[in-house]
């Protein structure tokens, strides 16, 4: 179990124990050195699709889930379609029992609110155009202005009503089905997840779906996790024209850019009339790469010298993040990763500048721009203009908020360029802008900026990690809280 080490206190606020969820929070992180062992959180990606899955089956269990807010808003709506979710059995041995509506779900007498998780609002949109009758989906504001749009044209083409409230392609949504599957045309380029919602869907539809990719597929690996999850529950897809036309994902395999199923796919077929039935009833969530590369990027950069931080969980999978190991190695830093293990070790190093494409890896933009902030030379993100279409606008917010820190950045439509020889990191007061992914990274950010660095809404960290602060806290860092 990694040490805590109560000198390293930051002098204001309290310790940064778990927040209480939804409360204001601030963080405050000081120039610190970390070390230790610590283990990454279960991946969300992969949590969200499980959930959903043992909806549309008869019933499973999903052991090593993570529970956050968004997260536990697949739950709900799982259960607004008539499945079960006992949570009880979390806090015993780290499983949920789930009762499946078995690929018929019922029409919701509730709006099913989504919160803050735009994954549970594509994933289930798709199953609304199942139930025989008419879904209201909606969210916080900040999901309620992200696009929708092209699933609810999907929608529309396989016979279901799908409608914004606004007439603007975005939530509030309402759905009325039933479908039984077909044909259709969508693009590849806004989001990976539209493809993973009428795959998850078309699987239990009289038909099947078949989908034809209009423009090239981004963010190809969350596709792939799709066809793992889908894999493990028994159901079959083809992708069409892909990297091996044909092939389905499966754990284990995929676990670079190069070996990604869907990269290039010119489409996918899913077959009508499966069932979701997953070996001996249940299904183990591996780690979240996504999470753990801001601990790895804190190892890399406020390394204690001549000790390591090692991150337990790194299993391989088919997420596409496990690309911030290649990173890292590429910029310098001293990193192994044992897969066999699932134990990746870094040391702080000196980092140059990297060119890094996104297009597969969008959620990786914030820790790259911040160990470009680090780094001598430019770090160059380039094709990242759907990585303004997250939470928040990732592109921009990054580049403003690591403005305030002293960083010199140049953002173009598509390309993110971090100037780390001009820049010298100092504590600021510096705006989360309710997304996790930039609270974790700014965190990091802090690290190794001169004084102490205010991170306002520092709660949102439940949306993905929600033990992050405490993980930090463990590996040795200056941060605490108050609200």
């Amino acid at each position: 179990m990694a040490r805590r080490r109560p000198g390293n206190l930051a002098a204001a606020g309290t310790p940064f124990l778990r927040p209480v969820e939804n409360s204001d929070m601030d963080a405050h992180v000081s120039r610190s050195s970390v070390s230790g062992r610590v283990r990454a959180p279960p991946s969300k990606s992969y949590t969200h699709r499980a959930i959903l899955a043992a909806g549309y089956s008869a019933g499973a269990l999903v052991r090593n889930p993570l529970w956050s807010a968004d997260t536990k808003a697949t739950a709900r709506a799982v259960e607004r379609y008539g499945g079960g979710v006992d949570r009880a059995s979390l806090k015993e041995d780290g499983t949920l029992e789930i009762t499946g509506f078995d690929g018929r779900p019922d029409v919701p007498a509730e709006v099913i609110d989504c919160a803050n998780s735009g994954t549970t609002m594509r994933l289930t949109t798709a199953t609304a155009a199942l139930a025989d009758g008419g879904t209201v989906l909606t969210g916080d504001a900040s999901l309620r202005s992200r696009p929708q749009g092209p699933l609810l044209d999907a929608l529309g083409q396989l016979g279901a009503r799908a409608e914004s409230t606004r007439r603007n392609g975005q939530a509030p949504l309402v759905v009325f089905g039933p479908v039984d599957g077909g044909e259709v045309s969508i693009p590849g380029d806004v989001s990976s997840q539209y493809v993973t919602a009428l795959l998850m869907a078309g699987a239990v539809t009289t038909d099947g779906i078949d989908i034809e990719l209009t423009t090239e597929l981004k963010s190809a690996p969350y596709v792939d996790i799709t066809l793992d999850v889908l894999d493990s529950f028994g159901v079959a897809v083809d992708v069409i024209g892909g990297a091996d036309d044909g092939d389905v994902a499966s754990a284990g395999d995929v676990v670079s850019a190069g070996d990604v199923v869907s990269a290039g796919a010119d489409g996918f077929c899913v077959p009508g009339g499966q069932s979701y039935e997953p070996a001996e009833g249940e299904y183990s969530v591996p780690g979240d790469f996504s999470s753990m590369s801001y601990l790895l990027a804190a190892g890399a950069v406020a390394g204690d010298p001549g000790e390591d931080v090692l991150v337990a969980g790194a299993h391989p999978s088919a997420q596409g993040d496990a690309a911030i190991v290649d990173i890292l190695d590429r910029m310098g830093a001293t990193i192994e990763w044992d897969r066999e293990n699932g134990q990746v070790r870094v040391a702080q190093s000196a980092l140059s500048g990297v060119d890094v494409d996104v297009g597969d890896t969008p959620d990786l933009l914030p820790t790259i721009a911040t160990l470009g902030a680090v780094a001598d030379g430019d770090t160059r993100i380039v094709n990242c203009e759907h990585v303004r279409y997250k939470e928040t606008d990732r592109v921009t917010a990054m580049a403003e908020e690591l403005g305030r820190m002293g960083a010199e950045v140049t953002e173009e439509r598509d390309v993110l360029t971090v100037h780390g020889e001009e820049t010298d990191l100092t504590g600021a007061t510096v705006d989360g802008r309710g997304d996790h992914r930039l609270v974790m990274a700014l965190a990091v950010a802090g690290l190794v900026a001169d004084g102490s660095t205010t991170i306002r809404g520092a709660e949102h960290v439940d949306v993905s990690f929600p033990g992050f602060f405490d993980a930090l806290y463990d590996l040795g860092a200056s941060v605490s809280r108050s609200e």
